[in-house]
């Protein structure tokens, strides 16, 4: 599932190709995807100029000038991406918007888990989607103090811990594992035993760890791709990450994979304490 870095890497590569042109029309060819399509909300977008393209979490928000966004979540296998309009359709192509200048935005997700919605701008942040979730990772927000709090009276694994959204966003299976690794914390550490120049350690990880990821245009092991249909390369910097059985890059021990919540994390038996 694409995390916080695709999604930002999508929004980027989506500003410039979007902001300023005016949606002009709207072809829905599918009924639902993970929620059932709102023809009507997602109708009056139409016409509309987008002024901004805007993340929140692992969610893409496309502002439009007169109050409304087009909110994009892409699921495990889903792309929004602006092609020409003398591209073929895809199988999966389900929700389109044609752009002036003879140019569509398509979202394509041959599972089906992904979500496209419209909300007012001022009933984002208390949306159901919206209200439980935590912090973003890139934002002074995201500090030592902060986590040290959000982690009082628990004694749940750390790796868990910076998955769950409701404290920091973003922050999925690969980059928690890469992170952790960088860090020297043992995935399984306890949040309760975690001292605050640890956390201050975690949370600098965590941050480098994205801007990396971002940089080298996210990581893609199957179908992500950003706006323009480019696949990212941060796959060939993972140190951890589905990595089991290799030499750890500092302490050469092979290494190790364990399940924790249903998903595999690699860590390092050496340099992880």
């Amino acid at each position: 599932m694409p995390e916080l870095p695709e999604v930002e890497t999508v929004r980027r590569s989506l500003l410039p190709r979007l902001r300023g042109r005016r949606l002009l029309a709207l072809d829905i060819r599918a009924p639902r995807l993970r929620e059932p399509l709102d023809r009507i909300a997602l109708g009056r977008m139409v016409g509309q100029r987008i002024v901004d393209v805007r993340r929140r979490a692992k969610y893409l928000l496309l502002d439009g000038e007169a109050g409304q966004s087009l909110v994009v979540h892409l699921g495990m296998t889903g792309n929004l991406t602006v092609v020409g309009d003398e591209v073929a359709a895809e199988t999966h192509e389900h929700v389109v918007f044609k752009l002036n200048d003879g140019e569509r935005l398509r979202f394509v997700d041959a599972r089906r888990f992904g979500l496209v919605l419209a909300l007012d701008q001022s009933a984002i942040e208390g949306d159901r989607h919206f209200s439980h979730l935590g912090v973003e990772p890139l934002t002074d927000d995201f500090n030592a103090d902060y986590l040290r709090a959000q982690a009082a009276r628990r004694r749940g694994p750390i790796k868990s811990f910076l998955m769950d959204g409701r404290v920091v966003v973003g922050v999925g299976n690969i980059y928690a594992s890469e992170a952790l690794w960088r860090s020297g914390v043992h995935p399984r550490r306890t949040v309760d035993r975690i001292s605050m120049s640890t956390w201050a350690r975690i949370v600098d990880k965590v941050r480098q760890t994205l801007d990396e990821a971002i940089v080298q245009g996210g990581t893609t092991l199957s179908d992500f791709h950003d706006g323009e249909g480019n696949a990212g390369y941060f796959q060939i910097s993972l140190q951890a990450y589905d990595r089991a059985g290799e030499p750890c890059q500092r302490c050469q021990r092979p290494l190790r994979r364990i399940v924790q919540g249903g998903r595999s994390t690699f860590y390092c038996p050496g340099c992880q304490r």
